[in-house]
C-alpha cells in the first residue's frame, strides 16, 4: 500500500557542497520505511529487535535527479511489493515540496530488495505474517 512520509532536509543530511550526501538518502527512505510499518500497525520495536528472523537490505540502487538542500522539505512515497515468499522490495519516491507544500520536483528514486532470513542459521524463511500483509496490502 502507497505510503507518503513528509521531512525536513536538515544541515547534517548534507556534504561539503550543502547537497543531501548520496548515502543519505537511503537513510531518509528507510525513515519512511520504518514510518509505514508504523502506519500499517507493525510494532517497530518488536520487527526491530530479535525475534528469531532478520530482514535485511539484499540490494540497493538509486537514481539522484535533483540536488536537495538544508531547508528543503520532501515527501517521500513508499511502495512495497512481493517478490518471492521471502523477499520483498520497496521502490520510494523522494519529491521535494514547494513553499505551499504541494510537490515540486521529483530528486531521486531509490529501491530497496530486502530477504527474511533466520537470525541464527541466516536461512531463508517465508517474511513474518504483519510485513507479509504491508507487502501485499492494495
Amino acid at each position: 500500500m502507497p505510503f507518503t512520509y513528509h521531512r525536513l532536509i536538515h544541515f547534517p543530511d548534507t556534504d561539503a557542497a550543502g547537497v543531501v550526501y548520496f548515502a543519505n538518502y537511503l537513510s531518509i527512505c528507510h525513515e519512511a520505511y520504518e514510518e509505514a510499518l508504523a502506519a500499517a500497525g507493525v510494532d517497530i520495536a518488536r520487527f526491530f529487535s530479535d525475534s528469531g528472523v532478520v530482514i535485511p537490505v539484499s540490494k540497493s540502487s538509486a537514481d539522484y535527479l535533483r540536488p536537495l538542500v538544508c531547508g528543503d522539505r520532501v515527501s517521500v512515497s513508499v511502495r512495497p511489493s512481493a517478490l518471492t515468499p521471502d523477499s520483498f522490495a520497496i521502490d520510494y519516491e523522494v519529491t521535494r515540496l514547494g513553499r505551499d507544500g504541494a510537490p515540486s520536483k521529483l530528486a531521486a528514486k531509490v529501491r530497496t530488495q530486502h530477504v527474511c532470513i533466520r537470525s541464527d542459521d541466516r536461512m531463508r524463511q517465508p517474511l513474518p505474517d504483519a510485513i507479509a500483509a504491508w507487502v501485499n496490502a492494495e
